[in-house]
């Protein structure tokens, strides 16, 4: 609901009720204006304003809640849009506003989508759906349609990237997910030809072309996106049809269909340069420079590549400018120059290093030391850090290759002997046992130290073990520990300094492991002590578990207690009697998710994310990761068919000894 349309509604009451409503909405006009011109920080301001003023008109304090949840939305200030746009859903359900009320609800899944928080969303969204059809509001109902295929999606989106794979090759969860969003997309494309919104058409064929990509349904994707691709020329929309182009070619990339995906990329490269996006244009270069890679084109792909690597530079981009170098390293070794390769090869390196990404320092110091052994330069030129990362790589195949490792080496050097009890057992034996031992065997030093490293080792690992077991487990047994201290207890004050010191002595019997003295004659007041020790532990677990009132900022006193008191009877149904509704638990299931994710153990990569951030995978100038992953396997193959195995040169040394082994071998022959 717009601010402007909400002023026609004010009645004659709140218009002579004085200057406060008229301030209120004023400024609220006045914030409308600039958020629709674009200004939408400055339309916040005003309409913070327009809430200190306050009024009483509940219409107009809705309007202000939805323009505002939708301008933080904008600023990209999700937290914020998420608690007016609750607001203003507390407010439609107030005065009954059932449009209003799906409204915000949209709003609201919208919100919670970006935030990640998908259970909830789908929740908002259905409610939004729900209340659209039984309203016969048919926009309303494509509206929800096409949120609900975008929360799906983005679900499917956000599991899917926890692994490295492929479209068409993700587990099930995932695809599940996908498939409901064709679902709806495909109901919202229905409903949309039967209103003739040629517009609406268009993204529904955009989102169905992207979700049939993620499922490994290229040729359905190509389908979708051309027809996306017309209804954007007839709009004349040229972001719409670079988006189209750019997604047909990546559909033909996978069907191996290079020739039509370098068409379309130029296509996007032409539309990007118009349009005056340099990091677009500078996918685009990135896309072309890979697609004639595939093409063996080698010459085409180092011109491309040079025009990404300068749009990345300018625009100071290190994760792109890698990667262009990443690419003309290889470009220029299939061509046989290796020296420039060499140079590439190395800026890959130093950027890499910079960045703190381990896999692309590892491909980097694989290709610069197979460039020098090419070029017959000694390896011992390179750092320490390189020269150990690619001794420890150096039998394996490329990083390309061990991308796609579904078992972790971890799992392959663990011992499962030190797991048997048997080996508990011997790892669990003194140091003064293990030297008698030794003694009785007439053991060496030497051998004495070994099994003391074992042992340690051992050790190591089962302390490890406990380390991340109680990290992850601690906060649940905090929450399990009872505190024996009930002076807190804000229920029982009046009863709690009767039992205090016999709780308190029965707490230290209990710690000093002996048995709690109590009369045997006084059974009730047994009772009553311990039904006060449980209330005094189970105190602040309970006013957690509290349900504050809502406050709707802006609005008068007098009309906040008629809102919480409309809040109760609708909540009950206009029944005291009767039982809450779906509407009721939906809403409990929202307050309630949050407390229930607290409670759940994180992963290891999440627990140390302030102390070791992961390394960008991706900056504005690449393009989506599947597109990078498919050229790395292509190109993996020809890249160790490329590779030269130098043989390895033994020192000086070494070869004097061995020509002294061998001649003073044929002498004893001829004896």
């Amino acid at each position: 609901m717009s601010v402007s349309a909400s002023a026609e509604n004010l009645s004659s009451d709140n218009q002579s009720s004085g200057d406060g409503g008229n301030m209120c909405l004023e400024l609220a006009l006045e914030g409308e204006r600039l958020c629709k011109a674009g200004d939408c920080r400055a339309g916040v301001a005003f309409f913070q304003a327009a809430i200190q003023a306050g009024t009483d008109d509940l219409r107009t304090l809705s309007a202000i809640y939805s323009q505002l949840g939708n301008a933080y939305f904008y600023l990209g200030d999700y937290v914020k849009a998420m608690q007016y746009h609750k607001h203003d859903l507390t407010l439609a359900r107030t005065m009954g506003d059932k449009l209003g009320e799906a409204k915000s609800s949209g709003n609201l899944g919208n919100t919670l989508k970006v935030m990640g928080k998908f259970d909830e969303a789908m929740i908002c969204c259905k409610r939004h759906l729900e209340i659209s059809r039984e309203l016969k509001d048919k926009l309303s109902e494509g509206r929800a349609l096409y949120n609900l295929g975008n929360v799906y999606h983005a679900k499917g989106k956000h599991i899917g990237r926890v692994g490295q794979q492929d479209p068409g090759e993700f587990p099930e969860d995932v695809r599940t997910c996908l498939q409901e969003a064709v679902k709806y997309y495909e109901e919202n494309l229905a409903l949309m030809q039967e209103l003739n919104e040629r517009a609406a058409q268009g993204r529904a064929c955009g989102n169905l072309g992207n979700t049939y990509y993620l499922l490994g349904n290229f040729q359905q994707a190509i389908h979708y996106h051309e027809e996306r691709l017309k209804i954007a020329r007839e709009f004349g929309d040229r972001a719409a049809e670079r988006r189209a182009n750019s997604n047909l070619g990546n559909s033909h990339i996978f069907l191996g269909e290079f020739e039509a995906a370098a068409e379309h990329y130029k296509r996007t490269l032409v539309l990007a340069q118009e349009l005056g996006d340099r990091a677009v244009e500078a996918q685009a270069c990135y896309s072309l420079g890979n697609t004639y890679t595939l093409l063996r084109d080698y010459p085409t792909a180092v011109e491309y590549h040079l025009r990404h690597l300068i749009i990345a530079q300018q625009l100071m981009d290190r994760v792109g400018e890698g990667r262009a170098c990443w690419s003309l390293g290889n470009a220029h070794s299939a061509m046989g120059n290796h020296e420039k390769a060499l140079y590439f090869a190395s800026k890959h390196l130093e950027i890499s290093k910079e960045l703190g990404d381990p896999m692309g320092q590892a491909t980097a110091q694989m290709n610069v030391s197979d460039l020098r052994k090419v070029l017959g330069l000694p390896s011992s030129d390179l750092s320490p850090d390189s020269l150990e990362v690619v001794s420890s790589v150096g039998g394996q195949p490329s990083p390309g290759i061990r991308r796609y490792r579904v078992r972790r080496q971890s799992m392959e050097q663990l011992d499962l002997l030190k797991l048997t009890p048997d080996g508990k057992q011997r790892a669990n034996t003194s140091p003064s046992e293990i030297e008698a031992v030794a003694g009785a065997h007439n053991l060496t030093n030497a051998n004495n130290a070994a099994a003391e490293d074992a042992k340690a080792e051992h050790l190591d690992d089962e302390e490890s073990f406990f380390d991340l077991l109680s990290r992850f487990q601690s906060k649940r047994m905090d929450d399990q520990r009872c505190s024996l201290t009930v002076t807190e207890n804000k229920e029982n004050t009046n009863s709690v300094p009767k039992s205090n010191h016999n709780n308190n002595a029965a707490a230290n019997n209990i710690v000093a492991g002996s048995k709690p003295t109590m009369p045997l004659n006084n059974s009730n007041g047994m009772q009553d002590d311990l039904l006060d020790l449980i209330a005094g532990m189970q105190s602040k677990r309970m006013d957690e578990q509290r349900v504050a009132l809502p406050h709707l900022p802006g609005l008068h006193p007098p009309a906040q207690s008629q809102v919480l008191q409309r809040l109760s009877v609708a909540g009950m149904g206009g029944d005291a009697n009767s039982t809450p509704d779906d509407t009721f638990l939906e809403m409990l299931m929202r307050c309630q998710g949050s407390r229930l994710e607290d409670q759940r153990s994180s992963l290891p990569g999440d627990t140390d994310s302030d102390t070791d951030p992961r390394p960008p995978t991706r900056g504005p100038t690449v393009p989506d990761e599947d597109f990078f992953s498919l050229i790395m396997r292509l190109q993996s193959g020809r890249m160790e068919d490329q590779r030269a195995t130098v043989p390895n040169q033994p020192p000086l040394g070494e070869n004097r000894l061995n020509n002294a082994s061998k001649t003073t071998s044929r002498k004893d022959k001829k004896k």
